[in-house]
């Protein structure tokens, strides 16, 4: 391997690395949800900054939208409003567009189709015959339910985290502190859980999995019922019997329980 090859191949494992390293230190229920945290953050910031200008952004984001979190993100951000204005402009033309296109190549079927009787149509079902109508709301729908699933930030963020995921599978067999880093946290919310076991399954040889998995899962379960103990602990102090008792760690339970099923969330504390 040549010398910029080697140091390219440095590079981008830095760049992965050290934010999980990083993540690992900090006291939290969930590393991964720390690096996406971080990761909606740039991709919000990026969006209604540099990517304003640069015409590969653009085209995704004509092409791909956001979802409703991320457009609710950007507009609160209030950072651009210009900025956000000449996206939704330039997306929306997009779509219409492209909505428009699909409807006129089955405009003239839908003004045949809108003609017949009842029972012109009940012999065209009864042929076999494929109404133009039901080709055009399956095309349409099509579109807007893929439409619907996409958000160029989510995209953004998943491809990123997909490679937050095989960072720490490498660094768990290959670095013995961050080993010890993994095995002494508190683990991961289900979302990341899931992400991790699919890619230890796409990444990871049979037994290596299994390696990987016998330690993951007695650690999630440890703690998910730490966190639920601490849940109930906190619905317990409500009762008029203890309202002098220790709350012990349990004044943040309940939205520490929640991140730790869904994973990041906006929740006000």
């Amino acid at each position: 391997m040549g010398r910029c090859a080697r140091k390219g191949k440095a590079m981008k494992e830095r760049i992965y690395t050290i934010p999980i390293t990083e993540a690992f230190d900090q006291d939290s229920e969930c590393p991964l949800c720390i690096c996406e945290k971080k990761l909606e953050n740039d991709a919000l910031e990026y969006t209604l900054g540099p990517s304003l200008m640069e015409p590969d952004s653009r085209i995704e984001t004509n092409r791909m939208g956001f979802c409703a979190l991320h457009f609710t993100k950007l507009y609160n951000m209030q950072q651009s409003r210009l900025g956000l204005g000449l996206i939704i402009e330039t997306h929306l033309a997009e779509q219409e567009a492209i909505i428009e296109k699909m409807y006129g190549k089955y405009s003239d079927l839908l003004e045949q189709e809108s003609r017949k009787g009842m029972l012109e149509a009940a012999m065209d079902r009864l042929s076999g015959k494929a109404a133009g109508t039901a080709r055009f709301s399956e095309e349409l729908l099509g579109h807007l339910d893929a439409l619907e699933k996409s958000c160029a930030i989510c995209s953004r963020i998943g491809n990123n985290m997909d490679r937050f995921v095989e960072t720490i599978l490498y660094l768990f067999f290959r670095e013995s502190d961050f080993r010890q880093k993994f095995e002494s946290s508190r683990g991961f919310c289900l979302k990341h859980m899931k992400a991790l076991i699919q890619g230890s399954k796409k990444e990871l040889s049979p037994w290596k999995q299994a390696e990987f998995i016998k330690t993951l899962l007695p650690l999630q379960i440890r703690h998910l019922k730490r966190v639920q103990e601490e849940v109930t602990h906190f619905t317990e102090m409500f009762d008029y019997k203890k309202q002098d008792g220790d709350w012990k760690n349990s004044r943040d339970a309940v939205p520490r329980s929640i991140e730790k099923i869904c994973g990041p969330c906006d929740l006000q504390r």
